[in-house]
């Protein structure tokens, strides 16, 4: 081994300083051998006859107000596979990389890494011949502490210029939370998570007013981005429905919000809108079990909790017994339920359509994991971009206007007889859509918002 390489670990902040970006996390990845770096808004341009790109970096993750903005010669373009499978192709450039007091050219492709888990990625091109990797270790050069981040970047944070938007939810560290108030920052607007909890009501026919703990009102707003769990779901969308009182624009109305909760009475909707689903089956006494297990086509079949979520409440009743069992014990415990035939040529996979505002942006397939017949992510399965046909995408757009989501999750299974709606969501997570499709579905809501407000950057 040479002594003189450079040992990090398996991430470390590393200085750009040709692109004036003196600290970025950057994952060290010797299974790379591309390096890249997240930048948005890239434009290329000419500069003394040659081809040159702008581009923006938000070199902090969760963080869409800090903004770099560059300008590199292109070396290049180049075609390559991401972490998720998804091959595009990007801009490569040359830039300075400088850590532990040296420094050396290395090439870079410029790629959006909203959904990854660091903003830069050092392949082992960049490392080669001098950087050894200790992946058990982390920071080896050195910590930054935010009073350090703030020293490097406080003149590039990006005061807000556009709408006043509050995410509506009840935990800020999901990812998909994050995301949203990332992509909003980014296009420069002010975003504030709002907890479900600590929100609470006045009720007045002459002057309706929306409270924070500690004593606040929460009268300024312009857009509410509700993303209600279901464990929440009556208090959310008495909130949400108090903004709407309020004036205030939200992105999915709290009627929507409820009636995409409730699978049964969507399903009737859905159904007498024309949509096909699955045979289903929905009875209140122990008395009715064997008839409903006949009318969806005996077992296997599906048992479903109406307040079930990501896969929850689901389960698979192979046998007829095991039915028989498994619908009294529910209904034993007075649990609301539905019965569904177990359709087993879809294979253990579905298909989830992102609906915003009209128009489906992106769409995976959700494959279950091994012994498992639900493919929900939460439940093991992996997520693989795919395309649609054209009655699926219809579907799709379909379901969404008639429960009046702006924005919707669509779950849709391949059926012998064609195409079949699971079910829809109000408020589904984005880590699975956004790392398979490499789109930023972020920041289509916020798009969405700002359409729907007129507003103009």
């Amino acid at each position: 081994m040479n002594l003189n390489k450079i040992i990090v670990g398996s991430e470390e902040w590393c200085n750009l300083p040709q692109l004036n970006i003196p600290a970025i996390k950057a994952r060290i990845d010797s299974g790379a051998r591309t390096s890249a770096l997240h930048a948005v808004n890239i434009t290329p341009f000419t500069k003394n006859g040659e081809s040159w790109i702008s581009f923006d970096v938000h070199p902090l993750q969760d963080d869409g107000r800090t903004t770099i903005n560059c300008e590199a010669p292109v070396l290049g373009k180049r075609r390559v596979k991401s972490s998720s499978g998804v091959s595009e192709t990007r801009f490569v450039i040359e830039s300075v990389l400088a850590v532990a007091d040296e420094a050396w050219t290395i090439e870079i492709t410029l790629t959006n890494r909203d959904s990854m888990g660091y903003r830069m990625l050092l392949g082992r091109q960049a490392m080669a011949g001098r950087i050894v990797v200790d992946p058990e270790a982390s920071f080896l050069l050195g910590e930054m502490t935010p009073q350090m981040l703030d020293g490097f970047y406080n003149s590039h944070v990006a005061r807000p210029t556009g709408l006043k938007i509050g995410l509506l939810a009840s935990d800020p560290s999901l990812y998909s939370n994050k995301r949203i108030m990332e992509a909003g920052q980014e296009r420069g607007h002010e975003m504030e998570f709002l907890n479900i909890k600590d929100c609470y009501i006045k009720l007045d026919g002459r002057n309706p007013e929306m409270h924070y703990r500690g004593g606040r009102i929460l009268n300024d707003f312009d857009a509410i981005i509700p993303r209600i769990r279901p464990s929440a779901t009556f208090y959310g969308c008495a909130l949400t429905r108090h903004f709407e009182a309020m004036g205030v624009y939200t992105l999915n109305s709290a009627r929507a919000i409820t009636q995409s909760r409730d699978k049964l009475y969507s399903l009737q909707l859905l159904i007498n809108n024309g949509l096909t689903i699955p045979t289903t089956g929905f009875a209140n006494s122990p008395l009715d079990t064997n008839e409903l297990i006949r009318m969806v086509g005996g077992a296997p079949l599906i048992v479903k909790l109406l307040e079930g979520t990501q896969g929850k409440g689901v389960v698979l009743a192979e046998t007829k017994k095991a039915a028989e069992s498994l619908i009294n014990a529910f209904k034993s415990l007075r649990a609301n339920i539905l019965v569904q035939e177990f359709v087993k040529e879809a294979g253990g996979k579905d298909i989830r359509c992102f609906v915003v505002n009209g128009k489906v942006v992106a769409s995976i397939m959700r494959t279950a994991a091994p012994g498992e017949f639900r493919a929900n992510i939460h439940m093991g399965g992996v997520a693989s971009l795919t395309k649609i046909t054209q009655e699926e995408r219809r579907m799709a757009l379909l379901a969404a206007k008639t429960l009046h989501l702006k924005v919707a999750g669509v779950d849709i299974i391949r059926g012998k007889n064609g195409p079949m709606l699971l079910e829809v969501n109000s408020s589904l997570g984005l880590q699975g859509i956004e790392g398979a499709s490499n789109k930023d579905i972020a920041g289509s809501m916020i798009e969405a918002v700002e359409r729907e407000l007129k507003f103009k950057r």
